[in-house]
């Protein structure tokens, strides 16, 4: 910038897409925190069934990128990547809101099932291809940045600064996500508990056209990558398949581009190299000459390496995932059968209740930034306050907290149940009794998910950035599918042995959640533990960059 001076805050492009990002969590919490109510009300589900569907399309939702993310790092253009997915998306919640409309003036009150499905699962794929899209695309935009506001020359005072600015970006990032659910879950939880289904769908779709609009008034603003220039790390991948199979050694350049993109990608790769630059957020500009020599070369196979490498941590952070489902499930079915009234008039819907999640999340991330991590600066000496994996730690040991209070109210709410059959003038349990769990799982978040971001982003190479968001959605998707396939076990062996043994019978008097939030957090102490172990063996990129500047 002239005069030497460097912008501290965030770009338009960042900014506005910061937006985006929170419009696009406004629809998808309108939808996600109160569907398991919808159908079990509505379309007529059992809560066993009911759960095992929102789990399936959250699972569905989240996985996706996984797959997506390869053609997206390697071959589409991330601006009509997000562009597409969005309309997708918007067609899909316009056919859950047709079917809500066709519901309400059936006589029968009838939902068609096929038509159900058909809607969630266009939802699932337009968010499964936006989101890492999204990201990656802001991450392209604040790479741009570092570049242009940051001098080239290597220093520890730039270092710091990068690393300030990177962290600055996602927390932002994710202030946005959390103020867009924060609206999602509050308003429109209590639009479709008091004015009905079709408008509680109609809104958020109409906040997704809203974010299409907003993203193509952006197209002035954004950096744009150079197609030319795109690495193909996937395609890589295939290639040195091709060859360890058919015997050679080598891959072979056989034009100019593919020179120039072999160049590239030994300046883009620094995990896939001996010795790597010192940061994650290189562009495809071209580095001194110095740190030239520290780069050894590529190889497709080293990129599977990293991918491998990163699946223990990956593995360990599934549970977490796991407990996540519960909100805006089981935890909902809980509030539903507490006692719920405030005044005479008021009843607290029960997916509100998710808000308090994010709400703790937006009051205690300033104390967080300007408290905490201060004091932990001072006692550690690290720049960073304390490190992405010991972030995630804390958020992880905090969730089992919560699901150890969630069993305990639980099992409150259950023996008070039965006592109001003997005792008919007894009051049940009052709804803020979940507020405690609901408060701990937004601190866990702040350190765990905010964490994990930061986490992939940090350990993937460049050009695979899309698939680094991928891994980090794709945990709470594999979450999703174990926690469904959790509740179809458990409920097959339970209801072998009867119906009154049934931990998720439908009449909630009878169901046994506390043995499975119980279930839940033996299992998540088991996880955290093993994460423990592997932690302490985890070489991060970081670990590497600090090699390279000592050795190059």
């Amino acid at each position: 910038m002239a005069g030497g001076e460097k912008r501290r805050g965030l770009s338009k492009s960042c900014a506005l897409l910061i937006v985006i990002a929170g419009i696009e969590r406004y629809a998808f919490k309108g939808v996600a925190s109160n569907l398991v109510t919808y159908l079990t009300d509505v379309v007529k589900m059992s809560n066993s069934r009911a759960a095992t569907t929102v789990n399936t399309w959250s699972g569905f939702t989240f996985m996706l990128p996984l797959f997506s993310a390869p053609f997206a790092d390697s071959y589409w253009d991330r601006f009509f990547t997000i562009l597409a997915s969005s309309s997708l998306y918007f067609v899909g919640l316009v056919g859950l809101t047709f079917t809500a409309f066709t519901g309400s003036r059936s006589t029968t009150k009838t939902i068609s099932l096929y038509f159900l499905y058909t809607s969630l699962s266009l939802v699932a794929l337009g968010l499964g291809v936006l989101n890492p899209s999204l990201q990656a695309f802001g991450a392209d935009q604040l790479d741009y940045d570092l570049d242009h506001d940051n001098d080239h020359e290597p220093s520890s005072e730039n270092k710091e600064v990068k690393s300030n600015r990177k962290t600055q970006f996602f927390q932002w990032w994710y202030f946005g996500v959390c103020a867009g659910s924060l609206l999602g879950v509050t308003v429109m939880a209590y639009i479709q508990d008091t004015f009905g289904w079709v408008i509680g769908f109609a809104i958020p779709t109409a906040s997704m056209l809203l974010l299409i609009f907003l993203f193509l008034c952006g197209c002035g603003v954004y950096v744009y990558a150079d197609p030319d220039l795109k690495a193909k790390p996937f395609q890589r991948i295939l290639e040195i398949i091709k060859e360890r199979v058919c015997g050679r050694n080598k891959i072979t350049l056989v034009n100019d581009h593919d020179l120039n993109a072999m160049e590239l990608e030994l300046q883009d790769q620094k995990p896939l190299c001996n010795c790597s630059n010192t940061e994650a957020n290189t562009t495809t500009k071209s580095l001194p000459d110095d740190h030239k020599s520290c780069k050894t070369g590529f190889s497709g196979l080293e990129t599977v390496k990293l991918l491998l490498r990163l699946l223990p941590i990956w593995t360990m952070l599934l549970m977490f995932a796991v407990i996540f489902q519960q909100p805006a499930t089981f935890f909902t079915k809980q509030g539903m059968t507490m006692k719920r009234n405030i005044g005479p008039n008021f009843k607290i819907p029960p997916a509100t209740l998710q808000s308090t999640i994010t709400l703790s999340i937006i009051l205690l991330m300033p104390f967080y930034d300007k408290i905490l991590i201060p004091i932990a600066k001072k006692l550690t000496k690290n720049e960073k306050g304390i490190s992405v994996k010991e972030r995630m730690g804390i958020g992880m040991f905090l969730s089992i907290i919560a699901i150890v209070i969630a069993a305990l109210v639980e099992r409150k709410r259950l023996k008070i149940s039965k006592m109001m059959k003997t005792t008919p003038n007894l009051d049940p349990v009052s709804i803020l009794w979940l507020l405690p769990q609901y408060i701990l799982l937004g601190i866990s978040d702040i350190f765990t998910v905010v964490g994990m971001q930061e986490f992939f982003y940090s350990e993937v190479p460049v050009s695979m950035r899309t698939m680094g968001f991928a891994l980090y959605t794709s945990v709470f998707g594999v979450g999703s599918f174990v926690s469904a396939a959790l509740i179809s076990i458990i409920e097959t062996y339970t209801s072998s042995r009867g119906g009154k043994h049934n931990w998720f019978a439908d009449d909630m008097s009878e169901a046994r959640l506390d043995n499975y939030y119980w279930l839940l957090a033996f299992t998540s102490a088991i996880s955290f533990l093993m994460y423990i172990v592997i932690c302490k063996h985890f070489k991060s990129r970081s670990d590497d960059d600090d090699q390279c500047d000592t050795n190059c």
